[in-house]
């Protein structure tokens, strides 16, 4: 198969949604036990499972015959992966450091992009046994059942999760504070399942960070964006993005707007 040609995105779904449980059951094995762990570049933690799931995912995906490009956090970045049509976004555990913790905001995610956009995600919460999957014009699932962003604009009452800093200049808005969810993909696929109302990400966040919840939050009529209302690109050769702004399509409008008349500035 020639990269241009289309793929059955329905049937990777399915085939990435067993991969990332799969990924998950085998975390889950260890989880709360005694875990070989190291600091990486940036004192960023990693842990013997985060590498034993990046092998697994690989082969899982690798499996599925399509022809793409490797992007993982967990795997030195080959940049062949730059001319190539599709690439996997993966993170084996968002969330390392909860993970380690023994906290359960954690998650595997996973996505599938074309041309700087994903078409097919997967993010899978073992500790409470959430799937969440969505295809590109296919919508987005939690546990096989359509999920949906909130509707409405107010920030009164809406609940926010993110760094405490721009909660902060939230709180005159009489937005709800939530507790912080340390995997920033779960944070921002619980704006898709309509758990939170608005999710704040700092900047420098990753590429496979953002690129399931990405396509969970559009598919769910969400919108996830910077801070100034751009849409994010992946594969480039620095797959970073600056600060983020993820809610209802409302909502995000209403908030956007505050910031662009300079009533809302974040640090």
């Amino acid at each position: 198969m020639r990269a241009s040609e289309p793929i059955d995105r329905a049937a990777v779904a399915q085939h990435l949604a067993a991969s990332v449980r799969e990924a998950g059951t085998l975390a889950l094995k260890s989880f709360k036990g005694t875990i070989k762990s190291w600091s990486k570049a940036g004192d960023s933690p990693v842990s013997e499972v985060d590498l034993a799931l990046d092998a697994l995912l690989r082969e899982r995906l690798d499996a599925a015959g399509l022809p793409c490009a490797w992007l993982s956090e967990e795997t030195e970045d080959d940049p062949a992966r730059l001319s190539a049509e599709r690439v996997w976004i993966v993170d084996p555990i968002d969330g390392t450091r909860a993970f380690l913790a023994g906290r359960d905001d954690w998650c595997v995610s996973v996505a599938l992009a074309e041309r700087g956009r994903p078409v097919v995600a997967a993010v899978y919460a073992p500790s409470s046994d959430d799937l969440f999957v969505a295809t590109a014009g296919g919508g987005a699932t939690h546990n096989g059942r359509p999920m949906a962003a909130s509707e409405g604009s107010s920030l009164d009452g809406a609940r926010v999760a993110g760094p405490d800093r721009r909660l902060a200049r939230l709180a005159p808005f009489g937005i709800v504070a939530e507790p912080k969810v340390h995997a920033l993909a779960l944070r921002v696929t619980w704006v898709a399942l309509g758990r939170l109302d608005i999710a704040l990400g700092g900047p420098n966040s990753n590429d496979w960070d953002l690129a399931a919840a990405d396509l969970l939050v559009h598919e769910a009529r969400g919108v996830l964006t910077t801070l100034a209302g751009e849409t994010l690109v992946y594969n480039r050769p620095k797959p970073k993005h600056s600060a983020l702004l993820a809610a209802g399509r409302a909502r995000h409008r209403a908030l956007s707007d505050l910031m662009r008349e300079g009533r809302v500035a974040f640090p």
